[in-house]
């Protein structure tokens, strides 16, 4: 079923992909402080790296199942024999360097909630606790970094963290709603940030 244009949406969001549609009205720039989703996000936004989101989001139930629903301690447990049997798992994106990365980084991950005592209070903190809104007119050029995703990357990257790009980064900032960068003509803008 075809959602109804009566909502004014983002522009990005096709309207006759109903999962893309519910991902952008449920999810996208909806402020997220479990560090499950979190970490999901994560590994699904370094995924989504030279594809299109919708390659992962059409994949997000096989990308559980492969990574333990996204249990960070359990990743960051995945043997090497695990890791290289995904290569076989159509559910998923099967590029070595992506799965390795999944390990990897919920290695990083859980280090980081040692350190900051969750991976929320470290993430929202490059925005002082609240979300940051762009407040984006409608047809404007999308941003695809920010001083914020760029600072984070740097970080993640010390940390030894993989596919954690500036743009990636700032793409997981939206998803996650630590930028709301909803279009201001979006019925989701007002919701969001707060």
């Amino acid at each position: 079923m075809i959602p109804s244009p009566a909502k004014p949406r983002c522009a990005w969001v096709p309207l006759d992909k109903p999962h893309y549609v519910a991902y952008h009205d449920t999810e996208w720039g909806v402020p997220v402080h479990d560090d499950r989703l979190l970490f999901e996000m994560l590994i699904l936004e370094g995924a989504q790296a030279g594809l299109s989101w919708e390659t992962i989001l059409k994949r997000r139930e096989g990308y559980r199942k492969a990574f333990r629903q996204f249990d960070p301690k359990k990743v960051a447990k995945m043997t090497d024999a695990e890791l290289e049997a995904l290569m076989d798992d159509p559910g998923i994106i099967r590029l070595r360097l992506k799965i390795v990365s999944a390990r990897k980084n919920a290695v990083a991950f859980l280090a980081i909630q040692k350190e900051f005592g969750s991976f929320d209070a470290y993430l929202w903190n490059c925005v002082g606790g609240k979300p940051r809104v762009t407040a984006r007119q409608a047809g404007s050029t999308p941003t695809v970094t920010s001083p914020e995703s760029d600072a984070l990357s740097k970080d993640l990257k010390k940390r030894g963290m993989t596919f954690v790009g500036s743009t990636i980064l700032y793409a997981y900032l939206q998803a996650v709603g630590v930028v709301n960068d909803h279009s201001v003509d979006c019925f989701c803008f007002s919701r969001r940030g707060k």
